[in-house]
């Protein structure tokens, strides 16, 4: 029988070596290799393409969440964090299992008896970022050193701001580490029109349009107004009924 191949994801080196230890007690996993941080991981998932990954959550820079956005190969998922409060995220991506630290080798012998009851061998389905036709409702954001969750429908609009994306809700903003372009593929674009090589903006949002000499503007409900790049025209034409 051929052994299925382990990633092991965790910023804390003693982390990463619980879970060598504890996996020494399942032979028909090898573990091809350990990553300690979320761009190591990306890396090493595409290249390596695991059977299962162990992932923590919380890592600078990239956080659990954003790797997979990130991946094109799809392994089983166990999380590994010390934080609860991410579990029903964790779970709406179908993960295996969410081993909350510190957990006992006799809590981490059930996950992995989900993985062993997991025989087809299926890739998991992350909705809220590979599924073109269900989209998220309801997404992590970076705040400080906390993800908020925050509903879809409640973002006005989205602004590039180099390599990154501000993300703008009535009373809020928050600073995605992805670009405009990558967070463009996996919203609804039935709500979310791109406007501009800046913007992109939640119709249920947007309450007007006009046009000032040569340049058209949508205004948000909360007052902002955004200019239409000229090659974004035909995008809000389309609404016009």
């Amino acid at each position: 029988m051929q052994r299925k191949t382990a990633l092991i994801i965790d910023d804390e080196e003693a982390s990463r070596f619980l879970i060598r230890e504890y996996l020494a007690d399942f032979p028909e996993i090898a573990v091809s290799g350990e990553c300690r941080n979320g761009a190591e991981a990306i890396r090493d998932i595409n290249a390596i393409q695991p059977d299962l990954v162990f992932l923590d959550i919380q890592m600078p820079a990239i956080n659990g969440f954003q790797v997979l956005q990130e991946i094109t190969h799809i392994p089983l998922i166990v999380f590994t964090t010390a934080y609860d409060q991410f579990a029903i995220r964790a779970f709406e991506l179908n993960a295996l299992d969410y081993l909350l630290k510190p957990y006992t080798r006799e809590r981490f012998s059930l996950a992995m008896e989900r993985v062993r009851r997991n025989t087809q061998g299926q890739n998991l389905h992350f909705l809220a970022e590979t599924n073109t036709i269900n989209y998220p409702s309801r997404i992590l954001v970076e705040k400080g050193n906390r993800l908020k969750n925050i509903a879809v429908d409640d973002i006005l609009y989205l602004k590039a701001e180099k390599d990154y994306t501000q993300i703008h809700t009535e009373g809020q903003s928050y600073l995605s580490s992805q670009g405009i372009g990558t967070l463009e593929k996996r919203l609804d674009p039935e709500k979310f029109i791109r406007i501009h090589r800046s913007h992109i903006v939640n119709i249920l949002h947007v309450k007007e349009a006009y046009r000032d000499i040569s340049k058209m503007f949508v205004v948000m409900q909360n007052d902002t107004e955004l200019s239409i790049g000229r090659n974004y025209t035909e995008n809000l034409r389309k609404l016009i009924y």
